[in-house]
């Protein structure tokens, strides 16, 4: 319900600045994600989500521009059973608030995005071999907030309509905690969501 009204609210603010000159724009987007858990021991674009929320832009220039959004953005990390890992399964469930901000580049029907994000954990699900983690008294739980940088490109098919393709991997650690087995990365030990997007949006005109 809390994604709800925030969806509703920047509706509401997209349908308003859509009223203004047309440097403003906004509009909605949807779309399926692909993730995994880098440091998890279990490799592969394996769990599946959706992705879907508002956006608002406003033109820099006729080829660069800003744009906002706030997207509900499902990531996580799956591991089926099969021989070569001895049967065992493993299922996460982080579901996240998405606030990135992204600096456009714009060549004839292509733009090219890039910038980071902040993401808000609203719940998550854990699994080990069919048994769900309840309890995380003493367990390495999932940090409320967490950092992204993110990379796509959108191809626009008419004056309102397009789809795209986008990258988000995190910049710092998404567990409240370090395990054995963490990976590198940038300037930090720690498991990191790593997710690849394609989605279509819409722009209110």
């Amino acid at each position: 319900m809390q994604f709800l009204r925030y969806l509703f609210l920047l509706t509401l603010i997209s349908m308003a600045v859509d009223a203004m000159p047309q440097a403003f724009h906004g509009g909605v987007t949807a779309g399926v994600v692909g993730s995994q858990v880098a440091g998890d021991n279990f490799s592969g674009y394996n769990k599946g989500g959706i992705y879907g929320g508002g956006w608002v832009s406003l033109d820099l220039s006729e080829r660069t521009g800003i744009k906002t959004e706030l997207t509900y953005f499902q990531k996580g990390s799956r591991e089926n059973p099969n021989e070569k890992n001895g049967y065992h399964e493993y299922l996460l469930r982080l579901n996240y608030i998405e606030l990135p901000v992204l600096f456009q580049y714009k060549i004839k029907q292509f733009t090219i995005e890039a910038g980071p994000s902040a993401g808000f954990l609203m719940g998550y699900y854990e699994e080990v071999d069919q048994d769900v983690i309840s309890d995380y008294s003493g367990y390495n739980k999932p940090s409320d907030v967490t950092f992204q940088i993110n990379l796509g490109l959108e191809f626009s098919l008419t004056p309102v309509t397009g789809v795209g393709i986008r990258t988000n991997n995190s910049l710092w650690n998404v567990f409240s905690e370090n395990e054995t087995g963490d990976v590198w990365r940038f300037w930090d030990y720690g498991r990191f969501n790593d997710a690849i997007i394609i989605y279509a949006y819409f722009q209110f005109r």
